[in-house]
């Protein structure tokens, strides 16, 4: 549902209006890590070591998360000051952004993965969305301009909020809004763990919508609205280890504990099974990448069909080894994390300022292609010089 009526929505709005949408989606996103704190996996598995702590932990981390949102509107009122985007783009940027309040309820999101309880998550999720398509829609048939659609995605956080807030009371009868309260103490330990990964999800987000931001910026929205559509084909898969992994990551975290060696097979047997789709998916879509494209967007996304099949690879390392990132915080290897996010930064921003003058969209493409396997080789090494599991790599 949710990709067809986002290419309905690219379609209406054509390359330019589009491209404009995604540079702001792709502007907010530079500091929508902020709004998370990297709280998400540390909550998770501190719910999954002690639940009785489940109200302080879940009260402490949705505060916590109010209060980055709005740090992450006073940050862009003053970012967008040195910008050139116009005021136009600017009230798009800023509609955006104020979803990032709403998106502090997903903390019940970190509850029910700790008691793998993921289909409640589904139901607040699929309730969102069928809402925010229906308006969508609406929008489309009543051909309303570019800044409603910047209108959804507000509606959209806040109808998924409502529906988060819902299902935990239902499921926790013996829990109140009354007791979810800030605490001082937990959130000192929560933000000693999660400082690197607030600044590894920085790193991380500016990597991942940097090249957007810099189309923008270099080129023009027509190229951004073609390189955004084969990015969101390209990112569309990218939700099946999310999904799996919300259910793995604490049958990987209760194995640490209880035996050293169903820890190592949980993590082979993911990355054996993620690989044997992966692969295959990639070949699929890199030799139909025009095919699909055309079918769904229309020949004036023309441009975008080139761009997926180049980017559809940089996918493969992630949806393969996405367990190392759950390695990393149970082993406490956070700080990894951000040497490698750094480390991918730095050297996307450096070459996207020379290939994207030169080859456009697919200069970034190749660029985000070329960072991801590098950083994932350096993921390898780190989490297994640190955590001490050559012979996993071995066998792997």
């Amino acid at each position: 549902v949710g990709l067809f009526v986002g290419v309905w929505v690219a379609r209406y709005l054509g390359p330019e209006q589009f491209g404009l949408f995604s540079y702001a989606q792709s502007f907010v996103g530079l500091f929508t890590a902020i709004a998370t704190l990297g709280l998400d996996g540390i909550v998770v598995r501190e719910l999954v070591k002690d639940s009785s702590r489940r109200d302080d932990l879940i009260g402490t981390a949705f505060w916590l998360k109010v209060m980055g949102a709005f740090g992450v509107l006073i940050i862009l009122a003053i970012t967008v000051n040195f910008t050139s985007n116009e005021t136009y783009t600017n009230t798009l940027v800023f509609i955006i952004a104020s979803a990032t309040i709403f998106q502090s309820f997903n903390v019940v999101d970190m509850y029910f993965q700790s008691k793998v309880m993921g289909k409640y998550i589904v139901y607040a999720n699929v309730i969102s969305l069928l809402l925010s398509s229906i308006v969508k829609i609406v929008l489309i048939v009543n051909e309303a301009p570019l800044i409603a659609f910047a209108w959804t995605i507000v509606f959209d956080s806040f109808v998924l909020a409502c529906g988060y807030f819902y299902f935990y009371i239902k499921k926790n009868a013996t829990s109140s809004i009354k007791n979810l309260i800030f605490k001082k103490e937990i959130a000192v330990d929560l933000l000693r763990d999660s400082w690197p990964l607030i600044l590894s999800g920085i790193a991380s987000l500016i990597n991942m919508r940097m090249d957007q931001v810099l189309l923008g910026n270099m080129t023009d929205f027509s190229t951004v609205g073609n390189y955004a559509v084969a990015i969101r084909l390209s990112e569309l898969w990218f939700i099946l280890p999310a999904i799996i992994g919300s259910s793995i990551y604490p049958a990987i975290i209760s194995a640490k504990a209880h035996s050293e060696s169903l820890y190592r097979e949980r993590i082979i047997t993911t990355i054996k099974y993620m690989s044997m789709f992966a692969i295959p998916f990639a070949i699929i879509v890199s030799l139909f990448a025009n095919v699909f494209i055309a079918l769904l967007y229309g020949e004036k996304f023309v441009d975008a069909g080139f761009y997926l099949s180049i980017h559809i690879w940089s996918g493969v390392p992630y949806l393969t080894l996405f367990v190392y990132s759950q390695v990393t915080m149970i082993e406490k290897l956070t700080k990894q994390t951000f040497y490698i996010t750094i480390y991918a930064v730095l050297l996307n921003l450096f070459l996207n300022y020379i290939f994207i003058p030169i080859y456009g969209g697919v200069g970034a493409a190749i660029v985000t292609l070329f960072v991801a396997w590098t950083s994932v080789l350096l993921s390898i090494y780190m989490v297994e010089r640190k955590a001490n599991i050559l012979n996993l790599w071995r066998k792997i």
